[in-house]
């Protein structure tokens, strides 16, 4: 039975050293793990009348863009190390919404890295690693 991974990331090199260590241990599994690579992107704001000033096809193109670039860096390693994977980008409260995504994909094992994009983002929100720890049931490596 192939062991199925969510791996989370940022597009930052905290994030893709979580990748570097679920390729290094990649060969520890019998078959290669099926990856579900995901980055997850905090809902903008709704502001009042903000119809009038942002379209919904606006904000999926953003939504789209910025996860195509979290995602990037991570696509090319898991390619030349021959692993595969599906990826997307989610929108949500990012803890939540990776263990949400783990549960529904029935993955064996969330790989995440210890911190994110910046340490002042850490600061005001909170480690998205520790909001994982707390919503998830299923096992989480945290990378450091």
């Amino acid at each position: 039975m192939t062991m199925k991974i969510l791996l989370a990331v940022d597009g930052s090199r905290h994030s893709l050293k979580a990748v570097k260590y679920l390729i290094r241990h990649a060969r520890a599994y019998r078959d290669r793990p099926a990856v579900e690579l995901i980055h997850v992107h905090p809902p903008v704001p709704r502001l009042p009348n903000m119809r009038l000033v942002v379209s919904a096809g606006w904000l999926r193109r953003y939504y789209e863009q910025e996860g195509a670039a979290a995602l990037s860096r991570a696509k090319r390693l898991l390619d030349a190390a021959r692993i595969k994977y599906t990826a997307r980008t989610l929108i949500g409260e990012i803890g939540d919404t990776i263990a949400r995504e783990a549960r529904r994909t029935r993955s064996d094992l969330i790989v995440i890295g210890t911190r994110g994009m910046t340490a002042a983002k850490n600061l005001l929100l909170g480690s998205a690693a520790t909001k994982v720890l707390h919503a998830s049931t299923l096992p989480v490596m945290l990378v450091k």
